[in-house]
């Protein structure tokens, strides 16, 4: 069981180390100028190719459903995430936004009654720390509207995360990503036409590959996986692995594009890590010492009589091995 919770922590990791590419694919690859284009050319195409190759469409409160986390996962957050991106250097839009664990964790003790333990809070904190020593350079300029972007931003894709988790559809989760990404970048849309405008006419071949670069890789098999994360593992668990985009961002433009890394750099990264990997510990449980009046249960749970006979069958059995091979998040 632990190996399959690693399992799908590494594999749910893998999300936000794609989206900790994006930057290096839109700055080298993207037309200038268009992030709101990226946004919607990353979103619907991804969905609506999800949702061809499913052949599944919401039904009855769905509709609603899948329309509210699209807005909070992808519509409403790349909107807020291009005003902080214009208002504020990358920096302190990372660092602000930094803080989405610490809310998950709130709104998940409130919506979903996860414990909010000192161990989250203290991760949380260590993980903004951190980013701040990974991204944030002295002199950086603060802007109020940039600021509440920032967060807004972190607000609403942290209620996405709480809600995808209350809100588990029937559906294959092929279907409901795709569900989401169309319905995000359908809302998405009409901002991008009236702030940039239409579309650039002559795209390059360099454009199209990152454009397909984000809708493929970057929206259809990323938000597959960060979704299926959050069904298997509790919200908070996930939305700390979200601190990997600025590590991986960091890492990119050292590697390709020769930016400097410097010491202090290096402890942030460290920090992140730290912060991601302690968040991921589950409190140990405490075994119960069986006295007298447990002695009937013990055996029954070992599937043993009082005279050492094992039972044909029976519901504390099933128990038994339903229990064995369940997955806490």
């Amino acid at each position: 069981m632990l190996r399959n919770r690693i399992g799908i922590i590494l594999v749910t990791a893998l999300a936000p180390a794609v989206w900790g590419t994006t930057y290096l694919v839109t700055t080298e690859l993207l037309p200038p100028g268009r992030p709101l284009l990226a946004g919607v050319v990353r979103a619907l195409p991804a969905g609506l190719l999800l949702v061809l190759l499913t052949r599944r469409l919401p039904q009855g409160i769905w509709w609603l459903r899948a329309l509210v986390l699209g807005a909070l996962n992808i519509g409403a957050f790349f909107a807020l995430l291009f005003v902080a991106a214009y208002r504020l250097p990358g920096g302190v839009a990372a660092t602000v936004g930094a803080v989405q664990p610490l809310l998950v964790a709130g709104l998940a003790a409130g919506l979903l009654g996860e414990r909010l333990t000192l161990r989250t809070v203290l991760s949380a904190v260590a993980g903004v720390a951190g980013v701040s020593l990974l991204v944030l350079r002295a002199g950086a300029r603060l802007d109020g509207l940039g600021v509440a972007a920032a967060l807004g931003g972190a607000v609403v894709m942290a209620a996405g995360v709480v809600l995808s988790k209350r809100w588990v559809s029937p559906a294959p989760l092929l279907a409901t990503t795709g569900w989401q990404l169309v319905a995000g970048g359908l809302l998405l849309l009409p901002v991008a036409l009236f702030v940039e405008g239409p579309p650039p006419a002559g795209l390059t071949a360099r454009n199209l590959l990152g454009y397909g670069y984000l809708t493929i890789v970057g929206a259809a098999v990323a938000y597959a996986l960060w979704f299926r994360g959050i069904r298997a593992l509790t919200p908070t668990s996930v939305t700390f692995l979200g601190l990997l985009s600025p590590v991986v961002a960091t890492l990119a433009g050292w590697l390709a594009l020769g930016q400097d890394l410097t010491p202090a750099q290096g402890l942030g990264g460290a920090i992140v890590l730290g912060a991601l990997v302690t968040a991921q510990l589950r409190r140990p449980q405490r075994r119960v010492a069986a006295g007298p009046d447990h002695v009937g249960a013990g055996r029954a749970a070992t599937g043993t009589g009082a005279a050492g006979e094992r039972p044909s069958g029976g519901a504390a059995g099933t128990v038994a091995r339903s229990g064995a091979g369940g997955l806490a998040g």
